[in-house]
């Protein structure tokens, strides 16, 4: 049962991710996301962690990102809607600590649509719910230091930095499926750039600190689809939009089930 409900709230963070990318490069662009989101191999994991709910608050705040630095938006509504969106990466921060990092997809939307100064009231925004934690008795940078060192001395010392770090690459590629490779390709061409500079930068720090050495599968759900949304990118700037890539998105669906299929896992 609480899987079910897990897996039916982190299916929220479809509607919202395709939110975003509607409003950054169309609706025709949406649509042709939607089978990359539906059908990505990761999808097998998010009924098994709370990670999923860090991914649909993470969307979330970068949809009110995107809708705080519209141009048309004018008056307080910019202010609100970035004010909110520092709160929802607040919230996600109490629950997984790399959530953090989907605040700097945040920082370049703004730069990129020319509204900095949103920054402000985002990372205010931001802070409340740590401070409100703090309040109640949650330190956390506190817990963030307590987690470093549970993990330097239950983890670290027993799992190989380059060996784990490989392992965890592996496990990038087969969760995020082959359009991760067209996504990396094409994401020159389009002004969904900022959403894969927050993921892209959490994963490459993940791996470079050597904190990659397993649960990479759940811990990185946040990040996932951000990290694809190019993959309907055209092939140069500015050009047509390409057909949905099925054929990608059915070779990762079916390693998905392959994989679930003959690995044993504890669910």
């Amino acid at each position: 049962m609480l899987g079910f409900l897990i897996a039916a709230v982190s299916i929220l963070a479809i509607p919202l991710v395709l939110a975003a990318v509607r409003d950054s490069v169309g609706e025709e662009a949406a649509r042709r996301y939607l089978p990359v989101l539906v059908l990505a191999p990761y999808a097998i994991w998010t009924a098994v962690s709370l990670d999923g709910l860090v991914a649909v608050l993470g969307a979330a705040a970068i949809v009110a990102g995107l809708r705080a630095s519209r141009r048309r938006m004018q008056g307080w509504a910019p202010a609100g809607w970035a004010l909110l969106a520092g709160l929802l990466v607040g919230v996600a921060a109490l629950f997984s600590y790399s959530a953090p990092w989907l605040g700097l997809s945040l920082v370049c939307v703004y730069f990129a649509r020319r509204r900095p100064s949103l920054n402000v009231l985002s990372g205010v925004g931001a802070l409340l719910p740590v401070l409100g934690a703090q309040l109640l008795g949650f330190s956390w940078a506190a817990g963030l230091v307590a987690a470093e060192t549970d993990y330097a001395a239950r983890v670290a010392p027993y799992r190989s930095v380059l060996w784990w770090s490989a392992i965890s690459v592996v496990v990038l590629l087969l969760a995020a499926g082959p359009p991760l490779i067209a996504s990396a390709r094409k994401v020159r061409n389009t002004a969904m750039w900022p959403f894969l500079v927050g993921a892209g930068a959490a994963v490459l720090f993940s791996i470079v600190a050597g904190l990659a050495r397993g649960g990479v599968e759940h811990a990185w759900l946040p990040f996932f689809p951000w990290l694809t949304v190019a993959a309907v990118a055209p092939e140069r700037p500015a050009g047509a939009l390409p057909p949905a890539p099925l054929i990608l998105v059915g070779l990762g669906a079916i390693a998905a089930m392959i994989i679930e299929a003959v690995l044993v896992t504890p669910w």
